[in-house]
């Protein structure tokens, strides 16, 4: 019989994401628990035998029949062999095997030099309602596709989707670009037009492949073309149950894999390069390469997932200024778990974010060479409120002296309300209007940080509306400087240790 914890007696808190399924597998998800040492590894159960162990708090359930019922529950191990309670349990369902539809079958040829657009269009329009597009290896050039609901665009291991350099094969549409709504090239991978108000549902891309939008030589031909701006590797807009699994995107010519007005959507072993690909080839004639961004979309869950990024990996965002304050959708219960983010500016919140952000959990997560681990970002014109944001059991070593402190970034931890200003007076009050914006409620804890490329940690307010609650809790960083903190209401630290490899390391004002 084995030992019981009284630390343990609160069972884990076990979700299974309701995108999170396929015909053979289903993903689980769950919170640590909180233990001195935490939990050595996690026991899951299905139909209560054990399936597997792991160390992550996500596990994915693979080997199941379609369309199945499954009695799922998790334990949680300590170092000395102390089991948790069993958590909740939970019942959950594969999906039942559709039809398949090849895209050779509709005339597609690999090689990477003929134009598949329209065979490719045609296995998707063509696919009934649960069924798979498939690729098989090999790579197939293509212009903008567009899938519909009830589908699965299956990339076979090997396989290549691989954009046309061409801008006259991505037709141009209107959605957003940098929190507006514009005239765009479509991307690479899009969702058919839902513009009459209707909505689309469960679309997945799964295989094991790779989505390649050729961004390097599809940058320069659109932005020399000029008849909109740049398009995604993948855009997937006003959509319920998503779900991206198994799955490499790389080379966008712009964001990477932007997710609009999206609800329930879950990344499971993702792998995004927009600077350099899988091999460290880097990518030429990219900027603005941010990896993913959801943008208006709520109950996200990011897990076991890689993102290599030219600019921010992950960017949460909710339209810009006065439309993006009419049209008011915000993002919100978005939960980033057990990643790996390898070049680039970590987890953002903002700058466009005037439909408001709240309920944003960033949880064991590592940053290589990464400038930031998290940055919250609301200039002024914005308006609306980011709220209820943690950051924690995260890990970041940059060493990367590329980028330095400047208007876009200013540390590794990084609340900004002065963002994109290269000088500012964080004591020059102006007018509080409804373009002002609140940061309140963010927490940092459990954070390990070595920087030698700027502030460990920076902090400001506007001095007419200051950062509110903003709590670092049991963090250890260094940085070429140390802390900088300027307009706060609340501010709570508790076990922070800064150093500053040039100067004092702490600089509080109006905090």
């Amino acid at each position: 019989m084995q030992p019981t914890d009284t630390n343990l007696l609160t069972p884990l808190n076990l979700v299974s994401p309701p995108s999170a399924r396929t015909s053979g597998s289903i993903a689980v998800v769950w919170d640590k628990p909180e233990v001195p040492g935490g939990a050595a590894c996690y026991r899951v159960y299905v139909n209560d035998a054990v399936h597997g162990i792991c160390a992550a708090a996500d596990y994915t359930l693979t080997g199941l029949a379609p369309a199945q019922e499954y009695k799922v529950h998790v334990c949680a191990v300590t170092a000395a062999g102390v089991v948790s309670p069993p958590s909740n349990l939970i019942m959950a369902s594969t999906k039942p095997e559709g039809e398949l539809f090849d895209i050779t079958g509709f005339g597609a040829a690999e090689g990477g030099e003929v134009l598949n657009t329209a065979a490719i269009q045609a296995a998707v329009d063509a696919c009934t309602p649960g069924g798979t597009v498939y690729v098989p290896a090999g790579t197939f050039l293509s212009g903008a596709i567009f899938l519909k609901s009830n589908m699965t665009l299956f990339i076979e291991k090997g396989g290549v989707l691989l954009g046309s350099a061409q801008p006259a094969d991505y037709p141009l549409m209107a959605y957003r670009w940098e929190g507006r709504e514009q005239l765009c090239y479509a991307s690479l991978v899009n969702t058919q037009d839902s513009s009459g108000g209707g909505r689309l549902e469960h679309i997945t891309i799964t295989g094991g492949g790779t989505i390649n939008a050729n961004g390097s030589a599809l940058f320069k031909a659109e932005m020399a073309e000029k008849k909109g701006f740049r398009g995604r590797a993948v855009c997937l807009r006003s959509t319920d149950y998503v779900y991206l699994k198994d799955i490499t995107v790389r080379q966008s010519p712009a964001w990477c894999v932007h997710l609009i007005y999206c609800n329930q959507v879950t990344l499971n072993n993702v792998s995004i390069y927009t600077k350099y690909d899988e091999y460290g080839r880097s990518y030429e004639h990219i900027f603005n390469g941010d990896g993913l961004d959801p943008d208006s979309s709520s109950n996200i869950h990011i897990f076991n997932s890689l993102i290599a990024s030219q600019d921010d990996c992950i960017a949460i965002k909710s339209g810009r200024d006065e439309e993006g304050r009419r049209v008011g959708i915000p993002s919100e219960n978005i939960r980033i778990s057990n990643c790996r983010f390898k070049s680039g500016f970590g987890v953002a919140v903002g700058s466009e974010m005037s439909g408001g952000v709240r309920n944003v959990k960033v949880s064991g997560c590592t940053f290589e060479d990464v400038y930031s681990i998290g940055t919250v970002k609301a200039p002024r014109g914005r308006g609306s409120v980011i709220e209820n944001i943690l950051y924690e059991d995260c890990t970041l070593r940059n060493y990367n002296l590329e980028h330095e402190d400047g208007q876009w970034f200013r540390g590794a931890i990084n609340i900004d309300q002065f963002y994109g200003q290269r000088e500012y007076d964080p004591d020059c009050v102006e007018e509080v209007t409804e373009g002002t914006g609140v940061i309140r409620n963010i927490t940092f804890r459990n954070i390990v940080l070595d920087t030698q490329a700027g502030n460990a940690i920076f902090m400001a307010g506007l001095p007419e509306q200051p950062l509110q609650n903003i709590v670092l809790e049991n963090i250890s960083a260094i940085g070429k400087y140390g802390l900088k903190a300027y307009n706060i209401e609340g501010l709570a630290m508790n076990k922070v240790s800064v150093l500053s490899r040039l100067d004092e390391p702490y600089q509080f004002r109006n905090a």
